[in-house]
């Protein structure tokens, strides 16, 4: 006899907000917070600069930059990046080469400006920047591995730092060095799934543009899908790596447990209390020290995309950990906890506050 699926309940439609709404209201929610500022008010200035308020952005910036942050160099790199775009040019050079000189220890400041150079066809500066972050973060003396690579403090950014390296040499002609084929080692060495085309050749031939001139549609989803791995990795580099629990909206909890309804013993046969193992587990977490905490958002279809791939088994817990895993290097995680009075991660539109950071509901 086979199982009825329950009707998902219907979430109200979220009223849209502006860039700047949404910016103005992280400044409140900085005030009311100000122990948590320096992540709402950087927050805050991505969305001024969205909206094409690049002084108010940068002005959040620097307020933050004054306050004695924590992460003072991603911090300079962002405002860097909106000295440019707000076509303050000389400015950001400056300051990038002021940044430079402070030797950032972590890969985010490396990359955003290298990107910032490579979006404005400065290619011969973003190698330099790519080059000079590979060079600093893994040694000058390291060999060229993948196991060094693997062995260094943010083995993920000097991933992206010599990718992206690899990029702007093939659209500048560059033969292949070292370096290149270190690129080379570190994408195949990845997960099918985290692979776009079968070799990094493929992915950044610079030849793809040129055979699009006939057709303009794909010119313009080339760019918009360069565009979103962009992006995707400047919002991976802005937040430090979380530990995250996994998460299925009712929609995909319901076909989760049809298709495998053994799970049941692990998730619950309802979708509340899914939400509460979740928060219950994260507030254990955070009890006992664990730092940056998250919710990864799975999918059916992905999850049988990644067991498929890796070959694993769905009922087996390592490979639901592996997989949330995944998702929080692909984007697909949020931090937790939100802010209280933010909307709540479980989707009830609640505050937090009111819903699953409720303590009596816990």
């Amino acid at each position: 006899m086979s199982r009825k699926r329950r009707p998902a309940r219907r979430q109200p439609t979220p009223v849209q907000r502006t860039d700047t709404q949404q910016a103005e209201e992280l400044e409140a929610l900085a005030r009311k917070y100000p122990q948590d500022q320096e992540e709402i008010l950087t927050e805050a200035a991505e969305f001024y600069s969205r909206a094409g308020l690049h002084e108010r952005a940068l002005a959040l910036y620097q307020q933050v930059l004054d306050a004695g942050c924590e992460e003072p160099h991603l911090v300079q790199a962002f405002r860097i990046n909106t000295l440019w775009d707000a076509g303050r040019t000389g400015e950001a050079r400056e300051a990038a080469a002021d940044l430079r000189r402070r030797h950032p220890a972590d890969a985010g400041p490396w990359n955003i400006v290298a990107e910032m150079f490579e979006s404005a066809d400065e290619l011969h500066d973003a190698v330099d920047w790519f080059t000079a972050g590979v060079t600093h973060l893994l040694g000058p003396t390291t060999p060229l591995t993948i196991d060094a690579v693997h062995d260094a403090v943010d083995a993920t950014g000097i991933e992206m730092l010599a990718l992206g390296r690899h990029r702007a040499r093939r659209h500048l002609g560059q033969p292949c060095d070292d370096l290149d084929q270190l690129a080379h080692d570190l994408y195949d060495d990845r997960p099918a799934l985290l692979r776009a085309a079968s070799t990094l050749d493929d992915l950044h031939n610079p030849g793809l543009t040129a055979a699009a001139d006939g057709d303009p549609q794909a010119l313009i989803a080339s760019i918009e899908k360069l565009s979103q791995e962009v992006e995707a990795r400047r919002a991976a580099l802005s937040r430090p790596r979380m530990t995250c629990a996994l998460f299925w909206s009712p929609d995909e909890f319901a076909q989760l447990l049809d298709t495998w309804p053994e799970l049941a013993h692990h998730y619950g046969a309802e979708h509340h209390d899914h939400i509460r193992h979740i928060e219950q587990r994260l507030q254990r977490l955070s009890g006992g020290g664990e730092a940056h905490l998250g919710i990864a958002h799975g999918t059916v279809t992905d999850f049988e995309s990644f067991i498929r791939e890796e070959n694993l088994s769905p009922q087996n817990g390592d490979t639901r950990a592996h997989y949330a895993a995944d998702l929080a290097a692909r984007g697909h995680a949020t931090p937790w906890p939100p802010p209280r009075n933010s909307p709540c991660w479980c989707g009830s539109t609640r505050k937090y506050k009111k819903c699953c950071g409720n303590p009596a509901l816990t």
